[in-house]
């Protein structure tokens, strides 16, 4: 798997399609690795004439780690919220976007189609607003703007991303990555028992770094309201979400599309915070029909 230095980092990243076809850069969210992407969709967002490549954060998969870089407490960072201060943090969100553009730079490619998932989207978010230049359209994917009046993740879902597992044993981790994928997932399109006993037990052999996640959500916590920088964005934006998402609910994807000028909304019952196979192909149609429309505009 091929590895490069980005914004003074290791990243590694994984490039599928034709190297000359415009460039597609998928981000993905808190403590994922971009195997979370499925191949599906990375072959039918290349096969519609992209290069996509996708990549690992900064503290996830194979990528550099930020070990002995202790976040403050998630209570701590809300309280300092709520009266108005911010504590220092290993890395921001702005940072993890400055990695993605750093990997542009040591891949050679000027500009691209810029997709996020999840926290993914709210990195992305800070790619098109710090770096419109390097940029030809946004897509956003189960994200959110930060707002604090919007309604929070519903309770099984946020217990199941935040519960650890009983050992470090594979068997029992297996199982943990299945009952978190079943409770965030869709209900409308609920994937094979056998798919997610693969996927998980492969994420856990490619790489199982738990202290990774800790930094991740002291980044988004300490990131707060975006709404302000998201009405600065003059960049084709597409919003995707589900109606069905228990992890960052609908109206995260309502309120981006509503901060984002000209942003276009699209939601999709039954839907929850996966990339579920049944979707693959209209989600691929929706993505690569937006970056071409925005490169004609």
């Amino acid at each position: 798997m091929p590895k490069t230095t980005a914004n003074g980092v290791e990243i590694h990243y994984e490039e599928q399609g034709d190297p000359a076809n415009p460039a597609m850069l998928l981000i993905m969210g808190f403590g994922a690795q971009l195997t979370l992407w499925p191949d599906e969709l990375v072959e039918g967002l290349a096969a519609r004439g992209f290069r996509v490549i996708r990549y690992d954060n900064r503290d996830v998969g194979l990528s550099q780690k930020f070990t002995g870089h202790k976040p403050p407490s998630p209570a701590r960072q809300v309280l300092m919220g709520k009266l108005g201060l911010k504590p220092k943090v290993p890395y921001t969100l702005a940072d993890l976007a400055d990695d993605g553009v750093g990997l542009l730079d040591a891949l050679g490619i000027e500009k691209a189609h810029i997709v996020g998932a999840s926290m993914g989207g709210m990195i992305a978010q800070h790619v098109v607003a710090r770096h419109p230049g390097r940029c030809l359209s946004l897509t956003t994917i189960f994200s959110t703007t930060g707002n604090p009046t919007l309604p929070a993740a519903k309770k099984e879902a946020l217990a199941a991303l935040t519960k650890r597992p009983e050992s470090a044993d594979e068997a029992v981790l297996v199982e943990h990555g299945i009952y978190l994928a079943r409770t965030i997932g869709s209900p409308g399109f609920p994937s094979p028992e056998e798919r997610l006993r693969e996927r998980s037990q492969a994420s856990i052999r490619r790489s199982l770094y738990p202290e990774g996640p800790t930094r991740h959500l002291a980044a988004i916590l300490h990131d707060g309201d975006r709404r302000k920088m998201l009405r600065g964005i003059d960049l084709p934006t597409l919003v995707l979400h589900g109606e069905a998402d228990p992890l960052v609910p609908v109206e995260g994807g309502r309120d981006t599309a509503a901060a984002i000028p000209g942003a276009r909304l699209r939601t999709i019952p039954g839907w929850g915070h996966d990339l579920p196979l049944e979707l693959v192909d209209d989600l691929a149609d929706e993505i690569a029909g937006h970056a071409k429309q925005a490169v004609q505009v």
